[in-house]
């Protein structure tokens, strides 16, 4: 019974960092373009990705970003891969990480029935990291949210 104790403590410790739930390794700035947004405009979502100075994201396999469902905000699809971002990658000791350097831009255009208001837009990166002086890797999942602002106006384009 000891034993069985010590198993569940030890594991208590272990499977939340194996699994990534433990490590703080992704960190995500986020915003929307423009700030305030008027029904039919199109956007971008702005993403900042940071990791600490040893630890690298795989391009393979590839970083995902997926968006929950927002009524507000119209993307040409929910989830967008590194390769469908174009994200620029380099190699190290024989292995290719994607450079985080520059930010990541997702179009999207505001919807004609969006509600006046604050809202926010929910998301997820799906990644897989490595820890070149430590030696491991890991799949992990960081959750991310956007606030922003729409108006009940629509947008008009300024004629030239």
């Amino acid at each position: 019974m000891k034993k069985l104790g010590i198993a569940i403590l030890i594991s208590s410790f272990i499977l939340p960092f194996l699994s990534g739930q433990g490590l703080d390794i992704l960190k995500v700035k986020g915003k929307i373009k423009p700030s305030i947004l008027l029904r039919g405009q199109e956007g971008k979502v702005i993403l900042k990705l940071e990791v600490p100075s040893d630890i690298y994201i795989n391009s393979f396999p590839s970083l995902v970003i997926e968006f929950k469902p927002c009524k507000e905000l119209i993307f040409s699809k929910n989830f967008f891969t590194s390769s469908d971002l174009e994200l620029e990658s380099f190699e190290k000791d024989g292995n290719r990480y994607l450079n985080l350097e520059n930010n990541i831009e997702i179009p999207f255009k505001v919807s004609m029935k969006a509600k006046r208001g604050k809202h926010e837009l929910k998301g997820e990166i799906k990644y897989f990291a490595c820890s070149a002086t430590e030696g491991w890797c890991l799949k992990s999942s960081k959750e991310f949210k956007i606030s922003f602002s729409t108006l009940k106006s629509i947008y008009r384009r300024k004629s030239k």
